[in-house]
Parts: structure tokens; C-alpha cells; sequence
């Protein structure tokens, strides 16, 4: 199988939503050894969209449409459909009793063009709709599969996955699968990363290993192709561990793991709370602790010390320290962090200092930044960040390498 997934909607085009439905449907192929192509998306016009099917025709055998199928006059996706393959269309039955009976419930009237939901290609195998209105549908011509489905995403999944996916693989009859496993880095760039690992790029073939940078962190997806997913495992295992020997000090998770997850799942397994003081991030790493669910047992607190004053009066670091060291200083972050934990009384202590722009402070360069963990009886660790880029930029990644190095101090 050939699979292009054409997304229909001018939103999407207008940057108004993201093509959520083609990174999860792409995901979900992949997962049964099915091939995706291509990825289209064509504006709420019949012309244009009549030309990418006729194209998509060329280059694939499977062809997935989402969104479309609703009441209103820009949704033409069936109606374009069966013109261009000479289908007409029917009401189905089921599909416009369903929609009665959701008016009815939601106590609501239901106007004339509800019904045009309920159109389906003749001859086609109806996908019932058991979250929303609009059933979607699959048919054959000529060879080519067209698989039309709904745009709302809370509509489109539960019924690719419970409908479509297992009509793919009855017409497939193919038992081959691919597995990914993604490697999460922080603290090593993109070019870097694919620099020191390039001998195993050079080399790969099953699996794959393919490198991305997303706004959190740089990642490794390893792909095998295997008939079970045991069996991809396999493959994608010693690939793993051979990355690990190269540039294992920057993974911090796989998969869904994100820096605020990892951290807090660490936190947990210790059994240790945490506090933090934040001068120039002013809360931000708190609220990416924040995020995680559950977080209530383990972050109890913090402060935010953006000034001198705020430092020595809110959280006691010494004058003198200051004075000797600057605001922007090893000593300082170790201080927050260390002052912090004692007046929380928790596990660890998080505190961050430095200069986020667009000007030097306190006589360092913009994009200096100093962390300090302080973990129970031991002496705080610091470390030092040279950060490049907007003010905003700085303090963002300041208060995600303070959650990596909090990570490196707990899994030590």
C-alpha cells in the first residue's frame, strides 16, 4: 500500500489550526507497516481539491481525506469525491437516524442541512461516527482505496482506529510492522549530535535512526521494520545502546518523557520534595513542574527574588556574598538554592540567577546563567550556562536546563 493523506480545510492552509489528524494517522500506519507517501492539504474549494485527488492518484493507492463531511456549504469533500470517481450519493439510513436522535437529545432542532451528514458514497462501506455526526465511508475504484473521515480530531481517531485501521488491514493482508523509539537529548545541538553519532548514521539500514529538533529538545527516532513488534524491538535495541555509548550524559528520556515529566518522575521515586528560588526565569521552572500531573505531593514552594533586595530580604543570602560575588555568580545560585531548601524544608533546592538582556547585569555578559541544586547533605551543585539569543529565549531555556541538570543530579 501507497498511502496520501489529503487534509481538507482552508483553516488549516490559513494557519488557523495544525494538521494534527495527519501526524497521528501517519503514526498509526506506520505502527501496521503501512507506507504513507504523502501529505496534502487543499483549501475548502472543489476545483483544487479535484486536482490534488487527480494527482494523488498517481503516486499512491490509498488515498485518506479528512475533514469535509459536514453541513455546511464549504464542506465538499464527498460531494467532489463522487463526481470525480461518477458516484452519486445516498442517505444511509443509520447514519441519519443517529443524527435525529442527537438533536433530539441535545434537545435542539435540527435544520435541513444536518441531513446532507448523512450522504454517503454509493456502494461504499460505512464507518460509523460514534463521537460526533458525519459518518465517514471507504471505497474502491479502479483499484484506489478513497477513505473519507470527519476533520474534528475527538471524531477522526477513535474511528481510524476502530474503523479504518482494521479494514486496511483486512485488504492488506499484511502482518509486517514498524516501531519507533525516540531518544530525548538536552544540552548537545542538533549538528553536533548527528556529527558524533555519523559513522552509525552511515551504516544504518534496519533500523533507522533520523535526527529532529523540536523546541524542548533534540531527538533520535530509531525505526524498525519487523513481522511483530518484538522483533523490531530487537533490532532497535543494541542500535540504542550503541548511541548510549557515544552520547548517553545528554538523554534524559524516550518517547512521551518531556524534561518536567522525567524530573518529577525522579522526584517521586526518591520520595523528595522540592522548592526552588527563580530571579531571572521569575517562576518560570516552577511552572513547568506545574505541568505535570500529580506534582502536589512533591513541589511545595518557591520564590521569585528578581532583585538584590528581593535576594537578602526574602530569602537571606548574605550582603557580603553579593558584594564578593555578584548577583550572577556560582556562589549565588548555589546560595538560592541552598537557602530555599532550608526555608522549605524540602529535599532539594532549586535556584537560578543570571542575565537574560537585552544588557550585561551585574558586569556579565547576556546569556550568562548560573544554576544551583542543592540535594539533601551534600554541598550545592552549580552549573553554568552561556546562552545565545532573545531575552525571552534565555530565560525559557534556563528554566529547561535547570529541570536537565535537576534530572542529571537525581539519576546520579
Amino acid at each position: 500500500m501507497k498511502v496520501e493523506i489529503i487534509a481538507v480545510g482552508s483553516e488549516l492552509l490559513l494557519g488557523q489550526i495544525t494538521n494534527t489528524n495527519a501526524a497521528f494517522m501517519s503514526s498509526r500506519l506506520a505502527e501496521i507497516g503501512v507506507d504513507v507517501y504523502f501529505h496534502t492539504v487543499v483549501g475548502d474549494n472543489p476545483k483544487r481539491l479535484e486536482e490534488a485527488i487527480t494527482i494523488a492518484e498517481k503516486r499512491a493507492n490509498v488515498l485518506v481525506f479528512s475533514g469535509g463531511l459536514g453541513p455546511t456549504k464549504d464542506d465538499m469533500t464527498k460531494e467532489t469525491i463522487a463526481k470525480h470517481i461518477g458516484l452519486s450519493l445516498v442517505s444511509d439510513d443509520e447514519a441519519l437516524k443517529q443524527i435525529e436522535q442527537y438533536f433530539e437529545r441535545s434537545k435542539r432542532g435540527m435544520t435541513e442541512n444536518n441531513k446532507k451528514q448523512a450522504l454517503v458514497l454509493e456502494g461504499s462501506e460505512v464507518l460509523p461516527n460514534r463521537t460526533g455526526m458525519a459518518p465517514g465511508m471507504v471505497v474502491e475504484k479502479e483499484g484506489i482505496q478513497y477513505i473519507l473521515l470527519p476533520g474534528p480530531p475527538h471524531e477522526l481517531q477513535p474511528m481510524f482506529v476502530d474503523e479504518a485501521i482494521p479494514y486496511l488491514l483486512k485488504v492488506n493482508g499484511k502482518k509486517e510492522v514498524i516501531t519507533s523509539r525516540v531518544l530525548k537529548f538536552y544540552g548537545i545541538g542538533e549538528a553536533e549530535l548527528e556529527h558524533r553519532i555519523q559513522p552509525l548514521l552511515e551504516k544504518q539500514s534496519n533500523p533507522t535512526v533520523a535526527p529532529l529538533a523540536t523546541a524542548e529538545a533534540v531527538t533520535l527516532r530509531i525505526t524498525a521494520k519487523a513481522s511483530t513488534i518484538d522483533e523490531a524491538n530487537q533490532l532497535i535495541d543494541p542500535v540504542e545502546e550503541e548511541i548510549r555509548s557515544i552520547v548517553g550524559e545528554y538523554i534524559y528520556g524516550i518517547d512521551d518523557d518531556t524534561l518536567s515529566s522525567k524530573a518529577v518522575e525522579l522526584l517521586k521515586k526518591k520520595g523528595f520534595t522540592l522548592s526552588a528560588a527563580e530571579s531571572l526565569t521569575a517562576g518560570l521552572f516552577l511552572a513547568e513542574l506545574a505541568d505535570e500531573p500529580g506534582i502536589s505531593g512533591t513541589l511545595s514552594g518557591g520564590v521569585i527574588v528578581y532583585d538584590e533586595e528581593a535576594k537578602v530580604n526574602q530569602l537571606g543570602v548574605e550582603q557580603k556574598l553579593l558584594d564578593e560575588y555578584g548577583v550572577v555568580s556560582k556562589e549565588c545560585a548555589g546560595s538560592l538554592a541552598f537557602n530555599v531548601q532550608q526555608k522549605f524544608k524540602t529535599n532539594v533546592g532549586v535556584g537560578i540567577t543570571g542575565a537574560a538582556g537585552p544588557t550585561p547585569h551585574d558586569g556579565e555578559p547576556v546569556g550568562t546563567v548560573w544554576i544551583g541544586i542543592a540535594l539533601p547533605n551534600e554541598k550545592p551543585a552549580t552549573y553554568k550556562l552561556l546562552l545565545s539569543g532573545t531575552r525571552n529565549n534565555n530565560r525559557l531555556r534556563s528554566a529547561r536546563f535547570a529541570l536537565y541538570y535537576l534530572i542529571k543530579e537525581l539519576s546520579k
